[in-house]
């Protein structure tokens, strides 16, 4: 596999996220989770690691740590899209930088995807890319709350949806409960790549009427007609944390020793 190209890393960290107060300062062995995700992108070997935060006690969790810089953010942004254009500009990234946005409450994103989207931007030569894994059981094709794609034979995106899709027609006629054969069902994993220039034309554009419907950022892209290529993620991707309890599960993790 060819080597990833020169990237850098934007971690958006809004403090006051609203199923988990506080969120980029819970402790996670003993450390605040936005840190465990800063090294995550360290590790991947960006050129540069940003964390985009509004609040000054999420900055100072970070102080010291090499290669980690702070980009001070308006608490007033509606994205972390919108987060991170106005962390582009601060760091003063020209327009084909290849930026990586890597949630803060990702504490266990293999390095090896990180590249991997950077690697995806830059080859397919879209303006945006992200990744995807296999669906392997009905429960997650039909949770709301995990995203399913469905990609061209070209690896871009098709479309996004909180709905099966595709829905194998006579198969779910006679059972909804099990997946039939075939590897058809992809999970969105909500890691992006942009040029910095396109994150910039990104925020300026207004949401479109599917985002509306689904509250899916990334139609926006599709239905203003622009490429969104993906790829499938080269490991897994272990979820990331959202609730108390997927906190607990993380700590759970981290206890057993998981990467």
């Amino acid at each position: 596999m060819e080597s990833a190209p020169a990237f850098v890393v934007a971690v958006p960290a809004r403090y006051a996220a609203s199923r988990l107060p506080g969120k980029p300062l819970r402790l996670l062995g003993g450390e605040p989770l936005v840190l465990h995700v800063a090294r995550r992108a360290l590790a991947a070997g960006a050129r540069e690691v940003w964390l985009a935060t509004d609040d000054g006690r999420v900055a100072a969790a970070v102080a010291g740590i090499e290669g980690v810089r702070v980009a001070m953010t308006a608490t007033t942004h509606a994205s972390g899209t919108d987060r991170l254009a106005e962390c582009a500009r601060i760091a003063g990234w020209s327009d084909d930088t290849v930026v990586v946005n890597l949630q803060g409450d990702e504490p266990f994103a293999p390095a090896s995807g990180i590249r991997e989207v950077a690697r995806t931007l830059v080859g397919s030569g879209a303006p945006m890319a992200t990744l995807a894994e296999p669906v392997d059981d009905a429960a997650t094709l039909f949770d709301p709350n995990a995203v399913k794609l469905v990609r061209a034979a070209s690896g871009d995106a098709l479309y996004f949806s909180r709905a099966p899709l595709p829905w194998p027609r006579d198969a779910f006629a006679r059972d909804r409960g099990t997946l039939p054969p075939g590897r058809h069902w992809l999970r969105h994993i909500g890691i992006y790549a942009y040029r910095a220039g396109f994150l910039q034309a990104f925020a300026r554009m207004a949401p479109g009427q599917l985002e509306q419907v689904e509250s899916l950022e990334q139609l926006r892209v599709l239905e203003a007609g622009h490429r969104l290529a993906v790829a499938l993620a080269p490991e897994p991707f272990p979820p990331g944390v959202d609730t108390p309890e997927d906190l607990e599960r993380a700590e759970a993790r981290l206890r057993a020793g998981a990467a």
